[in-house]
């Protein structure tokens, strides 16, 4: 049970009272977990008396475990009972006893007053990209592209060939270059030459990375001249990519750009929308929310570099270097504010929508989360804490408003609290399977839905052929608060 005790401004405090039956229930679910994870010598498995168990864990693990059960099924649960949304929060447990209530006591800052302009006026633009007989002819030309043989020929270099060059000198090594897509001054150089032939590359000054590099030759050696054979675009051609043929091709093809499309148009209204929200909400937003978020977000950074081995304290000296530091922090301000403020659009829209997420969405997107991650529901809760679990919730929350707004206002909001697609930070779980789990038609295969993705305006996972001018040992490209 819940109960406010005082709301000053944003400041709020609260105490949560949990009854002896839900502390003892704690007790018995951790003194069963250890029976069946720890192993004692002359025991077996889940024989071993307590006193046995808490000898090999630690006197203060059991008492831990249950306070950190406790604090993560109510406090997101209190937070919900009392309608609050809080930026941050301290929490402070009582004295733990098995077969004895247990309170804490949470002291926190929910978010500023939010006033929304009339959305349900809002005018939304943004459509799927058509998909017309020439985006398909498009697609399956790049098909045809990216299934393209090369044959070894012995005649001067032309535009369309893939030639293996070796750079001359102590760096040396030797790599293709596929001059339809090759710099000018490269295909340029190399074009009718032959096998055998030393070439000079002149590299005109160039900025790669956060680098600048001025021109340069680099001399190279013709080692070898493919040239490209494209398959004819025909039913043997859609066998290669194991459909029956020519026809069926173009319909699942059509198929998976169709649904590319409105997944496109989808994210283009939905973003369409929060921003006319942003645009039209009056909120007084406390400079230590927005320091805040940008600290959390300066943090998220220094992990992801720390992931790649890199130390902030190099990078930010890096960057001081280069005279970007500044231009890196007022970027990462600026996307701060500009999530601060969707947030606090989206909750207000939740807020007037009267929207909630129920336990059973929750527990459902929990289990499906935990299980798309090889944890237990439990060791999920775990990691995310009780504040965790309440931002989960919030976002939860959030995206439910967002796809009621849209759908009100006519959109296909694809959003499912509880189904298999999600946004704005939530975690999502792949695949469609037919109702009886079989498969009976070929599906798009990753090579042909990344042709889609670039005709209706993906990104390609593509990366470009190497290059002469290309140098190792760059810096990591500068990071942004996106």
């Amino acid at each position: 049970m819940a109960e406010l005790i005082s709301r000053e401004g944003n400041k709020v405090q609260f105490r949560v009272a949990v009854p002896a039956a839900e502390v003892n229930r704690a007790y018995e679910q951790v003194w069963a977990g250890l029976a069946r994870d720890v192993r004692v010598p002359g025991f077996r498995p889940g024989k071993a008396p307590r006193k046995v168990l808490e000898g090999r864990v630690g006197k203060g693990y059991v008492e831990n475990e249950v306070r950190d059960r406790l604090l993560q099924a109510h406090y997101p649960q209190a937070v919900r009972e009392l309608k609050l949304s809080l930026v941050d929060a301290q929490i402070e447990p009582g004295s733990l006893t098995s077969g004895q209530g247990f309170d804490f006591t949470v002291r926190g800052e929910t978010y500023p007053e939010v006033t929304l302009g009339d959305w349900r006026g809002a005018q939304l633009t943004a459509a799927a990209p058509a998909i017309t007989d020439e985006v398909l002819e498009r697609t399956l030309a790049d098909l045809q592209e990216r299934n393209a043989t090369f044959q070894t020929v012995e005649r001067p270099i032309e535009a369309t060939d893939q030639v293996t060059i070796e750079e001359l000198g102590e760096e040396g090594g030797s790599y293709p270059v596929y001059l339809d897509v090759a710099e000018p001054h490269v295909r340029d150089a190399l074009i009718g030459k032959n096998v055998g032939d030393e070439v000079e590359i002149t590299v005109p000054a160039h900025q790669h990375g956060d680098h600048e590099h001025p021109a340069h030759t680099v001399r190279v050696r013709v080692q070898g001249v493919q040239t490209k054979q494209l398959q004819e675009l025909n039913d043997e051609f859609a066998k290669s990519l194991n459909f029956d043929g020519l026809d069926r091709l173009r319909t699942e093809l059509r198929a998976e750009l169709e649904r590319r499309a409105r997944q496109e148009g989808d994210a283009a209204r939905r973003e369409e929308f929060i921003n006319h929200l942003v645009d039209g909400m009056q909120a007084d937003i406390p400079q230590a929310l927005l320091d805040r978020r940008r600290e959390a977000m300066l943090e998220e950074i220094r992990d992801d570099l720390g992931r790649q081995g890199v130390k902030w304290g190099e990078y930010e000296g890096f960057m001081q270097e280069q005279g970007k530091l500044d231009e890196f922090m007022a970027d990462l301000a600026k996307n701060a504010e500009s999530r601060v403020k969707r947030d606090l659009a989206l909750e207000k829209l939740a807020e007037n929508l009267g929207v909630r997420v129920s336990d059973a969405e929750f527990n459902q997107t929990m289990n499906s989360l935990a299980q798309a991650n090889s944890l237990t529901p439990q060791q999920l809760q775990s990691q995310l804490g009780p504040e965790g679990l309440n931002s989960y919730y919030i976002s939860l929350t959030r995206e439910k408003a967002l796809q009621q707004a849209l759908t009100q206002l006519g959109g296909a909001g694809q959003a499912q609290v509880g189904g298999q697609e999600t946004a704005e930070g939530s975690v999502t779980s792949d695949g469609e399977a037919a109702a009886d789990g079989t498969t009976t038609e070929p599906s798009i295969s990753a090579q042909q839905a990344e042709a889609a993705s670039e005709q209706t305006g993906g990104e390609s996972g593509n990366a470009a052929p190497a290059q002469p001018e290309e140098q190792a040992g760059e810096q990591p490209q500068e990071q942004r608060g996106e």
